[in-house]
């Protein structure tokens, strides 16, 4: 642990602080020691400065500085006057060229200036027309073109036991579904995203706890299930701008998605060939929802809207799509993780291991 010597008048200040409750002391940093007099302390000091580590003020008080940053945050050790503490702010902004942390009226400081300290800025990104990227939560190199040219009749008949079971585990929970939404489709593929980015995330995460458990590679299906489970958010993330669901159908999905983690996760423990079937039939459910959905489109009887930005982005639509063309892709990305799911079950069925097979990782 690193020391500092400090002066009797200098410690006897911070302790009345402490007790009157005035001074903050919490830091996520690791200090350095900082000793001596005259003109050594003061180069000590600045040196430190630089290094983005505690700082002596002209009043002795004791700061943490970050380099590059004037934003003050739980990582700022303060035994010292507000005044003191500005003054060495600015001086600090002057010395490396940086700009004072600015509030926006929200209490939120200048969240630029934190990042560069850490050296995990953000990135400007532009799109290949030169316009800027707006998406923090996809990047360029992850949008695609779906393939619409799938077949969407595939089925898996049921023969086995389990795989009777699975096929009539989904049938059941579709009439509850049906009864509920009816015929209002952008809130029920809202709910359907909901559940369909369960099984991916706990297939991905229990894979990787065996792989860490085991010293052993997975095959690629850790990254697979993982990308199979964003693609479904990002279904979500889509839907959410076009159909806004209701306080009592956010308690639903609150309820739902509860109910199905923890169920999925156990099923996938006692028998990860059942988990994957029986998500390979969820996945033919929902080519069926959204096909229904296309017919709705196609009748009139639900408003094409344009296609959200997020959207045309994503999947590299048109700018001129529209609602239909959303549902087309989002229909082909289900037909995909149906071929996944049921690929990775029949694995399982052979008696061989998910790492034997190499994972469709990028399978659109």
């Amino acid at each position: 642990m690193s020391m500092m010597l400090v002066s009797r008048r200098h410690v006897a200040k911070s302790m009345v602080g402490i007790a009157e409750g005035t001074i903050r002391l919490f830091s996520s940093a690791t200090t350095t020691a900082c000793s001596g007099t005259g003109a050594a302390a003061a180069a000590a000091a600045k040196q430190s400065t630089r290094m983005g580590v505690p700082t002596w003020t002209k009043s002795g008080a004791v700061y943490w500085v970050q380099m590059d940053c004037g934003a003050r945050s739980a990582g700022t050790v303060a035994l010292g006057g507000k005044d003191d503490y500005e003054e060495e702010k600015k001086q600090h902004a002057a010395d490396h060229g940086s700009k004072p942390s600015v509030d926006n009226g929200s209490g939120n400081k200048d969240e630029k200036g934190i990042a560069s300290y850490w050296g995990v800025g953000p990135t400007k990104l532009t799109k290949e027309d030169g316009t800027e990227w707006k998406w923090t939560c996809f990047r360029p190199w992850e949008t695609y073109k779906a393939d619409v040219s799938i077949d969407l009749n595939k089925h898996h008949v049921p023969t086995t036991f389990l795989d009777k079971m699975a096929y009539w585990t989904v049938k059941s929970l579709r009439w509850p579904t049906d009864l509920f939404f009816q015929r209002r489709y952008g809130c029920r593929a809202m709910m359907l995203e909901t559940v369909a980015a369960v099984p991916g995330m706990v297939g991905g995460m229990l894979l990787h706890c065996k792989s860490l458990r085991r010293f052993e590679h997975s095959g690629g299906w850790i990254k697979a299930l993982l990308e199979e489970a964003e693609n479904e958010r990002m279904h979500l993330m889509t839907f959410m701008e076009v159909a806004k669901p209701k306080w009592y159908e956010r308690a639903l999905v609150v309820t739902v998605q509860g109910v199905f983690f923890n169920a999925y996760l156990l099923g996938y423990l006692l028998s990860p060939k059942f988990a994957h079937r029986m998500v390979g039939y969820l996945e033919e459910e929902a080519i069926h929802s959204y096909t229904e959905f296309l017919k709705e489109l196609d009748k009139g009887n639900i408003e094409n809207v344009p296609a959200p930005a997020i959207a045309i982005d994503y999947w590299q639509l048109p700018p001129n799509s529209t609602l239909r063309d959303v549902v087309t892709v989002v229909r082909a990305d289900e037909a995909h993780h149906r071929d996944v799911n049921h690929f990775a079950s029949d694995i399982h069925y052979h008696g061989r291991q998910l790492k034997e097979s190499p994972a469709p990782i990028g399978y659109h």
